[in-house]
């Protein structure tokens, strides 16, 4: 295929050459409507290249053939048979992916360590959940992601599950074994789903880990957004084999996509796509090799220790993003909560993840070597001004099979049925009717369903002590929590 062809960016440029005089959305006209003083923060550009899709630039249902000639090159471009552009990030792509393979009351494998966006899916689709629980790093207190092994067990107790929900890479940029759990599923003649919402560059360099599409995923979400070079809100799914049905997923999509897509997102998916085959392995070697640097800059670091291949082990990791850079803090005497208020208040640094143990970045294309020595220049000073630092609390880490909990009723049932709010150290033992997800990165300790447990309680209420957000629970000081009323 021509992969100098960009159909949703040369639509709108001649939308801009034609001059149309719209009377319809969006009311600000192509910026004439828009105050001034807004266009004076986020540029012309904006709104200049806000189009309706729908009689302006392309639609699904009333097409010029724009998006799908843009969708048939991303499909080309990273080897899937169908992709589909999402406006809304990949919190909706992976809402519709799961409820492309499950219904209400069916069964499907899910992976524990899934975002909160999965357990959304499961309390508004019905779905029951058979939790496939990761591995679990006591010293690191991080979480691998389930092997193939896992999934069997998981699918001999469960055959009538339809399908299985895997996480890769991690927020930490550890990665699954995909081949491994797609050969298992397969074996079954169920799909493998892969949220790979951090690994939209994983097709376009062979030293990165694999892409789910290449490894025998049947469908893959993906967060272009994250690690690539399309807007916030841009996600595309991968399909590829005759498991799931393209026009059952595209209908199920349609049920919670927006009818006002943007064509923001569609231009800069677009653009995206033909600057990765054209320059991605060049620009994608140039962040590899930056990342080794920093890698190697930290390491030398007294009081930092950066996550590494020694992860990469039977019971951890299969492989590891080496542009996800992982640092744990801990040693300095400090937590990554106050090692990030510290990077961003001193340095003008914004870490994308902070815990209790750790910070996280990650580097793209878009970091050169300023970027780069910017943040190492500031980590080297970390360890000087860390004794200066308040003491944090004491967060109490739980060990991993703490939060192998029972599960007393669906995510669904528990959500919407009859609930109260009870002072939090009266809830141990209660049902969980809300999630409660540390931010970043949003995986959710409680979700609704799960029996509460002490030590999860624990570890939730000394972490927002030290410093942990949880913006999703009723009450995010958590002093109390919502749980299924007796």
């Amino acid at each position: 295929m021509d992969h100098s062809r960009v159909p949703v960016l040369e639509a709108l440029q001649e939308f801009r050459r034609r001059g149309d005089v719209v009377f319809g959305p969006p009311a600000h006209g192509q910026g004439r409507g828009a105050d001034p003083r807004v266009v004076g923060v986020v540029g012309e550009g904006v709104f200049t290249s806000d189009v309706l899709m729908l009689n302006g630039l392309d639609d699904r249902r009333q097409s010029q053939g724009v998006l799908s000639q843009a969708q048939e090159l991303m499909a080309d471009a990273v080897g899937a048979e169908h992709a589909f552009f999402s406006t809304c990030g990949s919190s909706l792509s992976v809402k519709s992916a799961m409820i492309s393979v499950a219904g209400p009351g069916e069964k499907l494998l899910v992976s524990r360590n899934a975002h909160k966006s999965v357990i959304a899916a499961l309390i508004i689709s019905g779905i029951d959940p058979v939790w496939v629980h990761p591995h679990f790093d006591d010293h690191l207190h991080l979480a691998h992601p389930p092997e193939p092994d896992d999934v069997r067990a998981a699918l001999e107790e469960h055959p009538d599950a339809k399908g299985m929900l895997l996480i890769s890479p991690t927020d930490w940029g550890t990665c699954a074994d995909i081949a491994g759990a797609a050969s298992v599923c397969h074996e079954y003649d169920v799909p493998l789903l892969v949220d790979e919402a951090w690994g939209a560059h994983l097709p376009f360099h062979d030293d990165l880990p694999a892409w789910g599409m290449h490894a025998g995923a049947d469908l893959v979400v993906t967060s272009v957004h994250k690690m690539g070079g399309a807007i916030e809100q841009s996600s595309t799914f991968h399909l590829q084999g005759g498991r799931i049905d393209p026009t059952v997923l595209q209908a199920r999509e349609d049920l919670l996509g927006t009818t006002s897509s943007s064509s923001l997102v569609y231009a800069t998916l677009d653009g995206w796509r033909r600057q990765m085959v054209e320059q991605g392995r060049d620009l994608l070697g140039g962040a590899l090799e930056r990342a080794a640097r920093l890698r190697s800059a930290v390491d030398g670091l007294e009081g930092l220790e950066v996550m590494g291949r020694e992860v990469v082990r039977p019971g951890g990791a299969a492989d590891l993003d080496p542009l996800a850079v992982t640092i744990d803090v801990r040693p300095l005497g400090i937590t990554g909560y106050q090692a990030g208020e510290w990077l961003r208040a001193r340095c003008q640094i914004d870490a994308g993840s902070t815990d209790a143990c750790r910070i996280g970045v990650r580097l793209t294309h878009a970091h050169g070597d300023a970027e780069v020595q910017r943040l190492v220049d500031a980590l080297t000073l970390l360890p000087r001004e860390a004794p200066t630092l308040e003491r944090p609390p004491r967060v109490a880490l739980p060990p991993g099979p703490s939060f192998e909990v029972e599960t007393a009723m669906s995510p669904r049932d528990a959500f919407f049925g009859p609930v109260e709010q009870v002072p939090i150290t009266e809830a141990v033992g209660r049902v969980a009717a809300e999630m409660v997800s540390p931010y970043p990165p949003g995986v959710p300790v409680l979700a609704p369903g799960l029996v509460v447990g002490a030590e999860a309680v624990e570890y939730l209420t000394t972490g927002v002590a030290a410093g942990m957000l949880v913006p999703d629970a009723a009450d995010p000081e958590l002093t109390s929590l919502r749980v299924v009323a007796r």
